[in-house]
């Protein structure tokens, strides 16, 4: 019933942001069915667009606070005359994608712009849950998937991924001011090695072990803490 919403002019702006965005996500779109592919592009170029415009803007409060006025107005089906939201609009009222899910993508946004450390591994996990679990749930339930425990698998998975990328970017974000790896992990690391500069390194391996445990089924995140650190 919404499929006005959005033109083909904005639909071929989603995927040129993803072309240019993400090669692998790309290349991964291709095994979707076209109408589920062209629903996860503008997921995509929603989600770019609004981490860029906290990250790499002036002001990212006050981006911040436009991205909600923006989220009000998709939900209302009057999103504003970028691709982007029309794109997503389409989505959110054809795929009954819940708002507390973009609306916790958001939060963790905001955690970036206060500067969060985290203390421990399940507090990485509430952040990594925000700014990437939601996007995992939101690509399932556009894949179609109601059942409560694929959906819960769906932001497990999204949130192994975003435990990889702050293993990865260890550097980058360091550079940045910013801290992503648990407080607690670098202190045992530190009581473990008289040399501070494997700290990082220590708590970096943790992570991808992490990680690595996320995408296996049935294993939670608290064994692979405990066997790095216990």
């Amino acid at each position: 019933p919404d499929a006005t919403l959005a033109t083909p002019a904005d639909h071929a702006a989603c995927a040129m942001l993803l072309r240019g965005g993400s090669k692998t996500f790309q290349a991964a779109s291709f095994a979707l069915p076209a109408d589920t592919r062209r629903a996860a592009t503008a997921l995509y170029a929603f989600c770019r667009q609004a981490d860029d415009a906290v990250d790499l803007g002036e002001d990212g409060a006050a981006e911040l606070a436009v991205l909600h006025s923006r989220l009000d107005l998709i939900y209302a089906r009057k999103p504003l005359p970028i691709a982007a939201d029309r794109a997503f609009a389409e989505v959110v009222a054809s795929r009954s994608i819940p708002r507390e899910l973009p609306a916790a993508l958001l939060e963790g946004f905001a955690w970036d712009l206060e500067g969060r450390h985290y203390e421990t591994l399940g507090d990485l996990n509430a952040y990594a849950a925000r700014v990437a679990g939601t996007v995992g749930a939101m690509m399932a339930v556009i894949m179609g998937a109601q059942d409560a425990a694929v959906l819960a698998r769906a932001c497990d998975l999204g949130v192994a991924m975003q435990i990889t990328n702050i293993a990865r970017d260890v550097g980058e974000d360091a550079r940045r001011g910013r801290l992503y790896l648990p407080r607690e992990w670098l202190a045992a690391a530190v009581a473990w090695t008289a040399n501070n500069r494997d700290v990082a390194g220590a708590a970096f391996v943790g992570l991808y072990v992490v990680a690595t445990v996320c995408f296996l089924p049935g294993l939670p995140l608290t064994l692979a803490a405990g066997a790095i650190f216990g």
